[in-house]
């Protein structure tokens, strides 16, 4: 069992790093961590996530349960409507924390406005018919394209099966805490209201009303996943890489970017965890993406992809390293039986735990790649608690921060993900993108499109 609820274990890049490669960064990781405590950095007014766990406002924890359980006592059933930091960090919680498949859920937490899909919102909407439901739209601004369609539809169809006042009582809004179109709307008809601080960016959020109201409503205990969170935060703090987990994995990264591993693989072990990796893959992405630069950052889930993509991991291009995400132990145990035909010739596995067999797997992958060239550290959380998964979320966004100063690149920004958005209102008719539809009009028709 770990000591903490999440431990990084990088012995295993001993052969592609040396000490003295780490040592060369103390000073760079030192400036880092002063200009995140000290708020000097670039992005330094989105760093309210920083302090979070420690300074969690008391009343709006309690407003958050109060208002979940109340929800509670009239659905069974919340659609959690977001895109990006807005939904995945709560999926990430719903899937690492619930049972494995959604029928055993309950409450259930479904989501939407993470795409552009008639045929998934038909589909929930046809689910929701004989359920009891509430929602949860997510949006610092309320003009958010995705969400906003979604919840439109979604809105409609509350209207007209509860009526206009009981659909009101059972929206609840995550949004700026002073303006807004979403903040403007939850005035004007009447919906509960929990504040996005203005001082925290979306990837960042999980740690607020975003995340904690449907986690809270979903049943998960929001103090054990802050306490979590406020163990991450103390154990990854100062610039001395032997102490602070976070910064060496930073640190880490950032050698073998330069290096020319320019995709990092999050490599998944256990079904619960692929979640935990799309949430890291908005943080690091978004945050390090930029000035051309930045890690690809990708996730496989394993054993499963070892069928599918385990060739090009084995012998591909060298250009990846992997991090390997682990579970310390399961909630359950399953052995294999014994079969006296033994056709498959599977009795030399008879009473091991499916647990052996998979930390057997992980410990052949880990060397498999190694030996094909392919540095390999390992990410372990201690169980599926609320614990180690507050633990994780912080880890992750503490050690991204420094990973993105590094870099050189404002970690708390995004703006190349403006592009499309320009794009798509231009090409839909939005008013005032009239000049660049006729300019994108033209460099279609130039494509022969």
């Amino acid at each position: 069992m770990p000591q903490h609820s999440l431990e990084y274990d990088d012995r295993a890049l001993s052969g592609h790093i040396d000490e003295k490669e780490r040592e060369a960064y103390r000073e760079p990781l030192a400036e880092a961590e002063r200009l995140l405590v000290e708020k000097r950095g670039a992005g330094n007014d989105y760093l309210g996530w920083l302090e979070l766990p420690t300074r969690q406002p008391a009343d709006l924890l309690n407003e958050v349960v109060r208002t979940a359980s109340h929800l509670r006592e009239k659905a069974d059933t919340m659609v959690c409507i977001g895109i990006g930091g807005s939904y995945l960090g709560t999926r990430a919680a719903v899937e690492l924390l619930g049972p494995s498949f959604d029928d055993l859920r309950s409450p259930k937490i479904l989501f939407a406005g993470h795409h552009l899909n008639s045929d998934y919102l038909s589909d929930l909407l046809k689910v929701l018919e004989n359920r009891e439901v509430t929602l949860n739209v997510i949006s610092k601004s309320g003009t958010t394209t995705e969400p906003g369609v979604a919840f439109r539809v979604l809105r409609q169809w509350m209207e007209q099966r509860y009526g206009t006042e009981e659909a009101a009582a059972r929206i609840v809004a995550t949004t700026d805490p002073d303006k807004g179109a979403l903040r403007n709307l939850a005035r004007q008809e009447g919906y509960a209201t929990l504040p996005i601080p203005p001082d925290i960016g979306g990837r960042f959020s999980v740690l607020t009303a975003v995340g904690l109201f449907p986690m809270a409503f979903a049943g998960i205990n929001i103090e054990d996943l802050l306490s979590g969170a406020a163990e991450a935060a103390k154990q990854c703090t100062g610039a001395e890489l032997e102490a602070n987990p976070a910064a060496r994995y930073a640190v880490n990264r950032n050698i073998l970017f330069r290096r020319g591993l320019v995709i990092e693989v999050m490599a998944t072990f256990q079904p619960h965890l692929h979640y935990l990796g799309e949430w890291w893959k908005q943080l690091a992405g978004e945050s390090e993406g930029k000035q051309l630069t930045g890690l690809f950052p990708t996730v496989l889930d394993y054993t499963t992809d070892l069928h599918s993509v385990g060739q090009w991991m084995q012998e591909g291009l060298r250009n990846v390293f992997e991090t390997l995400l682990v579970l310390s132990s399961t909630r359950k145990s399953l052995s294999v039986p014994a079969f006296s035909d033994n056709e498959d010739g599977l009795n030399y596995l008879a009473g091991k735990s499916l647990e052996e067999i998979n930390n057997q797997a992980c410990n052949g992958t880990l060397l498999a790649h190694l030996d094909g060239g392919v540095p390999v550290s390992t990410i372990r959380l201690a169980d599926r608690t609320e614990r180690s998964l507050g633990h994780f979320f912080y880890f992750f966004e503490k050690a991204i921060a420094l990973s993105g100063y590094l870099l050189r690149v404002n970690p708390f920004n995004q703006p190349g993900v403006e592009a499309y958005k320009k794009n798509m209102f231009a090409l839909l008719g939005k008013p005032g993108f009239e000049e660049r539809f006729d300019e994108l009009n033209r460099k279609m028709k130039g494509m022969g499109l």
